[in-house]
C-alpha cells in the first residue's frame, strides 16, 4: 500500500507534449511480416538486459528465457547461447558490468535464491556433459566461465530478491530482498580475483538496512571520478526513500531517511548521469538526492515501471481497458483509431471490443517536455536501451523501437509553433554550439520583432552577439523611434568587445541625438579590460572614433576627457584650439607632456598658439629649446604697483622676469589647476600683439627679458629651434627674443654692448668664406640663430624710430664684430649689402681679409681720405702690397683729386719703390693713361729713377768684366791641364791622406794632391779629398739634366714667380736649355 504523497517540492505545470521519436516494428530478417525469429521463440519466463555503456562486450542484449541465457546483437540475431539453470531453474534478475554477468535466480531443490556470475569476456576450454531428456549423456557446448554460484542466505526463512544493483568498476554489489532487508557484497571484483577457483566464495554480506517494509529499488551513487571515494547506495521501499554510505566503514545506524515517501516494484530507477534516484508514483515523479527530494514533476495515474534513457525519464503504465473519455489525450487517440470493423459473412460489419492497453510516455526532464506518448495492445512486458533507441517488448510477443528524431528535426517542430524558448532549451541541453543557439535566439527575436515586442526583440538579439552579423540587427532598429532599442544593442555590443569604429560611431551618435549625458559619460569613463590573448589592456570601443563623434557633436568635454586620458596628444590639442578655444587649457597640457610629445605639436600648433597668447607661447617655446621643460623655477617676485599703473620687479633675480607676467594662470611653470581660466592681465604690464608697445629688445616692447641661465644640464635633448621658425612670421620682436633666450640658455652666447673704440691696429682675417658648411647639428642651429637674429637686426634699421635704429644698429654691428658668433659670413655680406649697413658691410670685408674691397668701396663712394686712410692701415703687410697701384690709379683718375692729394701720391711712388711693386716703366705707363698727372708732377721722382738705374748699368758692367777674366783664368787652367806635352811639376812632400812623408810608390793628382799608393783605394784611385766635391757636382747636374724634360714644372714656376725673366735667365744658366752633353765632360 502506497503512502500519501508529501507536500515537499513543487508540482511543475503541465508540460507540452509532442512527438520527437518514430515508431517502427522489428522485424525478422528473413521473414518481414513477423518479429525477430529469436525473440518469438522465447519462453517464459523472460527477463531482459543490455550490456552497460563501460562493458567490454560489443552492445548486445541479454535474455533470460526459460534454462537458457542468450545474447543477441542488433540485428536480434544469436551470438551465443548457454544454460544457466537446469531442469526446473529460471532468472529472476539480470545485471551485466564490467563483462561480469550477475544473476539473480531460482533453483530446484534450493529454498534460497542463488546468485550466479559469468564471466562474459572467457570461455570455457573444453566441453562438459549434460543430461539429456532420456536419461541418458551428452556434451554442451562451450559457455562463459561461471565464477560462482551460491545461494543469498539471511535468516531462517528465504526471502525473494526484489532488487540488486551493482556499480560499474564491481567493488560493490546489493541486494534487496522480500523483507526489507539489503545485503552489501564490498570488494567483489577482489574476491572474484583472489579466489578465481572457488565458486561459493564472496565476501562475507554485511546487512545495511533491516526493515518490514519490501524493498522496491536499489542505486549506487558513484563519484565523479573513476577511483573517488564516496560511494553511497539508495534504498527504495514501500514507504520510503533512504541512503546509506558504503565506501567507509558503516552500519545499518548509519543509513538515514531522505524522503517518508517510497513506491512500487519497478518504479524507482537510478540515473547515474544526474545522480539522483527516480521515483515514480500514482501522483508524481520525484528525484532525490543524498541531501533531500529534489525536484517534482506532477504527472498522475498508474505506473507499472519506470526507465532512464539519455536525458528522458521512460514510463510504462500497467495494462488497463481504454475508454473514450479517458483523461488521457493519448488514449482518447488510440481508442478513435482503433475502433476498427470486422465483417461477417453477410457483409454486415460488426465492432470488436478493444484489449487492454498500456501506455508509455517519454518525458523529457532536461528540457521539461513529453517526448513521447503512445499505447500498446496486450500490455509491455519490457523495455530497454540499446543500439540508441528505446525497444518495446510488448505482450502480444512484438517487438517495437523508439527511434529519437535529431536535434534539427525536434526545432524544425518547435519553430513552427512558435515555442522559441522551448528550442533554446531543447538545443542547449542536446549539445549544440554557442552559434545554432544564437540562430534559435535570432528566429526568436524575428518573431517579436512581427508581433511588435520591440524590447523582448531586442533582449533576443543581445544573446545573439558573437554569432550574428551586428548589421542584421542594426537595419532592423534603424527607426529614430526604437533609437533606445539600437542603443542598449550597441552598448552590449561594446561590453564584449565586438564593436568596430562604425558601431561606436552609431553608438556615440545614439547618446547624441538623444542628448543622454548620464549613458555618454558612463559609457566614455567605461574601464580597459585585459585582453585574454596578448594580455594587454582593450577599450571597448574604437578610441579614434569615439574622439570623432564626440567632436563632431560638439560633446568637446568627452573628446577631450578620452585624449586626454589615453594619450592622444594631437587630438586633444586639436579639439581645444580648434573647437573650444581654450587656449590656456592647451598650452597648460603641452607644458605637462614630455619634451618629445610637446615639440612634436608645437611644430603642429605653435603658430595658432602664438596668434591667441604669443607670450605665454613665446615661453613655453624658450624652455622647451633651452632644455628647461618641466624644470621647477624661482617663483616670480611680485610687483608692485605705481600710481601710473607701471610696475615695476624686485631687485632679486626673476626666473620668468622675461615673460612680462603671464596673462593666463599657470601657463608658465604649469602649477596652475587643469581648469583654471585666463586670469586678467596685469596693468600696464601686459604687452600688445606684434610688439607695438612695451620695452622689447629693439625698443619695441614684449614685455619678455633674457631669461637666466639655468646651471643644471638639460634632462633630455633640447630640440633645434629651426623647426620653429616660421611661427613667428607675424612676431618679429618675439622672434628676437626667443632667439636671444634660447642661445643664451643653450650655449652662453650673448652680444656685448656698447661696442668698444673701434681699433685702428689691422688683426688676421678671422673668418674664412671658403669654408665648407658645418656638419654638426649644435653648429647648424647656432649659424641659423644667429643668421636669423642678424636679419632681424638689420630689418629693423629701417624703422621710423630711431632709437630701434640706433639700438639694431649696434646689435648687428654687434654679432658682425663678435668673432665667437657662428654666423654665416656670405649671408652676412648679402644682408648688409641688401639694407646698405656699410658698418656691416667693412667689418666683415676686414674679418675676411678682404682689404682691396674695402679700399674700392670708398673709391667708389669717392670717398679718398678714407681710402688713403685704410691704405695706411692695410699696405704695410706685404700681401696687402697690390693696394698701392690701385690708389695710385684713383689719385691719377681726376685733376680734383690730384690737386687734394699731391703729397699723397709722392708718399705711395715711395711706398711702390721701398717694397719694388712696379718697375718704374709700369708706373710711367699707369701715370701716362690720361692727362692728369704731368711730367712736373713726378720729375723728381723721375730723376732719382733715371741716376739709379745707371748705377745699376754701371754696376752690372763691372760685374760681366770679372765674370769674363775669371772665365778666361778658368778655361786657361782647363787647357793647361789637358796638354800632355807640357810637364807638371809636383812639389808635395806629404801625403794628403796620413800626413806622412811621401815616399815611393807615390801617386800624384792634377789637383796638386799626392798620396801613398797604399792610402788609395786599388779599384778605382781617385782623388780622396776632392771625390766628394766630384760627386756633388754629379747629382747636381744629375737633376738637372733629369729636370730638363719636365717642362710642366719650369711652365709652373715661370707663373708663380714676380719676375718670370729671371726664372727663365737662370734655365739658361744651368744649361736647361742647351744640348743634351755627357755628365763627364760637364765635370
Amino acid at each position: 500500500m502506497t503512502s500519501l504523497p508529501s507536500p515537499a517540492g513543487p508540482s511543475a505545470p503541465q508540460w507540452r507534449s509532442f512527438t520527437f521519436f518514430d515508431v517502427d516494428d522489428v522485424k525478422d530478417n528473413d521473414d518481414l511480416a513477423q518479429s525477430p525469429r529469436s525473440i518469438r521463440s522465447l519462453t517464459p519466463p523472460i527477463i531482459l538486459t543490455p550490456t552497460s555503456i563501460n562493458s567490454p562486450l560489443p552492445p548486445s542484449l541479454i535474455v533470460a528465457s526459460s534454462t537458457h541465457i542468450t545474447l543477441l546483437d542488433r540485428y536480434f540475431n544469436t551470438e551465443r547461447t548457454f544454460k544457466a539453470w537446469e531442469t526446473n531453474g529460471r532468472a529472476t534478475a539480470l545485471l551485466e558490468a564490467g563483462g561480469l554477468l550477475v544473476v539473480i535466480g531460482e533453483e530446484e531443490g534450493s529454498r534460497w535464491p542463488v546468485l550466479k556470475i559469468w564471466d562474459l569476456t572467457r570461455e570455457e576450454k573444453r566441453k562438459s556433459a549434460q543430461k539429456d531428456g532420456n536419461g541418458g549423456s551428452s556434451e554442451r557446448e562451450r559457455g562463459p566461465i561461471l565464477v560462482r554460484n551460491t545461494r543469498i542466505q539471511h535468516g531462517q526463512r528465504p526471502h525473494p530478491v526484489s532488487s540488486i544493483a551493482i556499480t560499474s568498476n564491481l567493488s560493490h554489489l546489493a541486494i534487496g530482498l522480500g523483507d526489507g532487508t539489503v545485503l552489501l557484497y564490498r570488494h567483489l571484483l577482489q574476491s572474484l580475483t583472489t579466489s578465481p577457483t572457488s565458486l561459493t566464495a564472496l565476501p562475507k554480506a554485511r546487512v545495511i538496512h533491516e526493515s518490514k517494509e519490501p524493498i522496491t529499488g536499489l542505486g549506487f551513487r558513484e563519484p565523479q571520478e573513476p577511483n573517488g571515494t564516496g560511494i553511497s547506495l539508495f534504498i527504495v521501499t514501500t514507504n520510503r526513500i533512504l541512503s546509506a554510505p558504503v565506501s567507509g566503514k558503516s552500519s545499518s545506524s548509519e543509513t538515514r531517511t531522505i524522503d517518508e515517501l517510497g513506491c512500487d516494484l519497478g518504479c524507482a530507477v537510478m540515473d547515474s548521469q544526474r545522480k539522483e534516484m527516480i521515483v515514480a508514483r500514482d501522483e508524481a515523479i520525484y528525484l532525490c538526492s543524498n541531501e533531500g527530494r529534489g525536484a517534482c514533476y506532477a504527472y498522475e495515474g498508474p505506473k507499472s515501471s519506470i526507465a532512464v534513457y539519455q536525458h528522458n525519464l521512460i514510463i510504462i503504465s500497467p495494462p488497463f481497458y481504454p475508454s473514450a473519455n479517458s483523461a488521457s489525450a493519448t488514449v482518447r487517440h488510440y481508442v478513435s483509431k482503433q475502433a476498427n470493423t470486422t465483417t461477417n459473412s453477410d457483409g454486415v460489419s460488426s465492432s470488436n471490443p478493444s484489449s487492454d492497453i498500456s501506455k508509455i510516455t517519454i518525458f523529457d526532464l532536461q528540457n521539461k517536455l513529453v517526448s513521447y506518448s503512445g499505447t500498446y495492445r496486450d500490455g509491455v512486458r519490457e523495455v530497454f536501451c540499446q543500439w540508441g533507441g528505446i525497444f518495446v517488448y510488448g505482450g502480444n510477443g512484438k517487438l517495437t523501437r523508439l527511434s529519437e528524431h535529431s536535434t534539427s528535426a525536434k526545432l524544425d517542430v518547435l519553430y513552427r509553433r512558435n515555442l522559441y524558448t522551448l528550442a533554446i532549451s531543447l538545443a542547449r541541453s542536446q549539445g549544440i554550439g554557442e552559434s545554432g543557439v544564437a540562430d534559435i535566439h535570432r528566429r526568436y527575436g524575428d518573431y517579436l520583432y512581427t508581433k511588435g515586442d520591440f524590447d523582448g526583440a531586442m533582449g533576443q538579439f543581445v544573446k545573439t552577439l558573437g554569432n550574428l552579423q551586428p548589421s542584421y540587427v542594426i537595419r532592423k532598429f534603424l527607426d529614430a523611434q526604437r533609437i533606445h532599442n539600437l542603443t542598449t544593442y550597441l552598448q552590449e555590443l561594446h561590453s564584449r568587445g565586438l564593436a568596430n569604429p562604425d558601431h561606436t560611431t552609431l553608438l556615440l551618435n545614439c547618446y547624441t541625438k538623444t542628448s543622454d549625458r548620464a549613458r555618454l559619460d558612463s559609457f566614455i569613463k567605461t574601464e580597459a579590460r585585459r585582453s585574454e590573448t596578448s594580455g594587454d589592456e582593450e577599450l571597448p570601443f574604437d578610441l579614434d572614433t569615439a574622439i570623432r563623434v564626440c567632436r563632431q557633436a560638439g560633446f568637446y568635454e568627452h573628446a577631450t576627457y578620452l585624449a586626454k586620458k589615453f594619450g592622444r596628444h594631437e587630438e586633444y590639442l586639436r579639439i581645444q584650439i580648434e573647437d573650444a578655444g581654450e587656449i590656456g587649457e592647451a598650452l597648460r597640457y603641452l607644458r605637462g607632456l614630455g619634451p618629445d610629445a610637446c615639440e612634436e605639436n608645437m611644430v603642429r600648433y605653435g603658430r595658432t598658439l602664438l596668434n591667441a597668447e604669443p607670450q605665454a607661447t613665446t615661453a613655453l617655446l624658450i624652455d622647451l629649446c633651452s632644455g628647461d621643460l618641466g624644470k621647477k623655477k624661482v617663483t616670480t617676485p611680485a610687483l608692485d604697483s605705481k600710481p601710473n599703473g607701471n610696475t615695476t620687479t624686485s631687485s632679486g633675480p626673476a626666473m620668468l622676469s622675461y615673460l612680462g607676467y603671464n596673462r593666463v594662470t599657470g601657463l608658465f611653470t604649469g602649477d596652475a589647476p587643469s581648469g583654471a581660466q585666463s586670469s586678467a592681465q596685469t596693468d600696464g604690464a601686459a604687452p600688445q600683439p606684434n610688439g607695438e608697445k612695451g620695452d622689447g629688445p629693439n625698443g619695441s616692447g614684449t614685455g619678455l627679458e633674457a631669461a637666466p641661465i639655468i646651471e643644471d644640464e638639460p634632462s633630455y635633448i633640447p630640440p633645434s629651434p629651426r623647426q620653429y621658425f616660421a611661427h613667428f612670421v607675424d612676431h618679429r620682436e618675439l622672434f628676437i627674443t626667443f632667439l636671444e633666450s634660447v642661445s643664451l640658455a643653450l650655449w652662453n652666447q650673448s652680444l656685448a654692448l656698447p661696442l668698444s673704440t673701434q681699433s685702428t691696429t689691422l688683426t688676421a682675417p678671422s673668418r674664412n668664406i671658403d669654408l665648407p658648411p658645418p656638419s654638426d647639428p649644435t653648429t647648424i642651429d647656432q649659424r641659423a640663430v644667429w643668421n636669423a637674429l642678424l636679419e632681424l637686426y638689420l630689418s629693423s634699421t629701417k624703422s621710423d624710430n630711431p632709437d630701434i635704429v640706433k639700438l639694431s644698429s649696434e646689435k648687428a654691428l654687434a654679432v658682425i664684430s663678435n668673432e665667437d658668433l657662428p654666423y654665416d659670413p656670405m649671408h652676412a655680406l648679402i644682408l648688409c649689402s641688401t639694407v646698405g649697413f656699410d658698418q656691416g658691410l667693412i667689418k666683415l670685408w676686414e674679418q675676411m681679409g678682404m682689404y682691396e674691397d674695402i679700399i674700392r668701396f670708398y673709391i667708389d663712394k669717392n670717398d679718398s681720405q678714407k681710402a688713403l686712410d685704410h691704405l695706411e692701415i692695410y699696405g704695410n703687410i706685404e700681401s696687402n702690397l697690390g693696394l698701392y697701384p690701385l690708389v695710385l690709379r684713383y689719385l691719377t683718375s681726376s685733376p680734383a683729386i690730384l690737386s687734394k692729394h699731391h703729397q699723397d701720391l709722392v708718399k705711395i711712388l715711395e711706398k711702390i719703390d721701398e717694397y719694388r711693386i712696379l718697375p718704374p716703366l709700369a708706373v710711367i705707363q699707369l701715370l701716362s693713361r690720361n692727362g692728369v698727372a704731368s711730367i712736373g708732377t713726378v720729375k723728381d721722382w723721375l730723376r732719382g729713377k733715371v741716376e739709379e738705374n745707371r748705377d745699376q748699368v754701371e754696376s752690372d758692367k763691372h760685374l760681366v768684366e770679372s765674370y769674363r777674366s775669371e772665365t778666361l783664368t778658368k778655361k786657361k787652367a782647363i787647357q793647361d791641364l789637358s796638354n800632355v806635352d807640357q810637364p807638371e811639376v809636383f812639389q808635395v812632400t806629404r801625403c794628403a791622406a796620413c800626413g806622412g812623408q811621401l815616399d815611393l810608390p807615390s801617386v800624384h793628382f792634377m789637383c796638386k794632391h799626392s798620396y801613398h799608393q797604399r792610402c788609395l783605394s786599388d779599384s778605382e784611385p781617385e782623388c780622396i779629398l776632392c771625390a766628394r766635391q766630384h760627386s756633388v757636382i754629379r747629382e747636381l747636374r744629375r737633376n738637372q739634366t733629369r729636370l730638363a724634360d719636365r717642362h710642366d714644372l719650369f711652365i709652373d714656376e715661370v707663373k708663380d714667380s714676380e719676375d718670370g725673366f729671371e726664372v727663365v735667365a737662370g734655365a739658361f744658366g744651368r744649361g736647361l736649355m742647351g744640348k743634351e752633353r755627357d755628365l763627364d765632360d760637364v765635370v
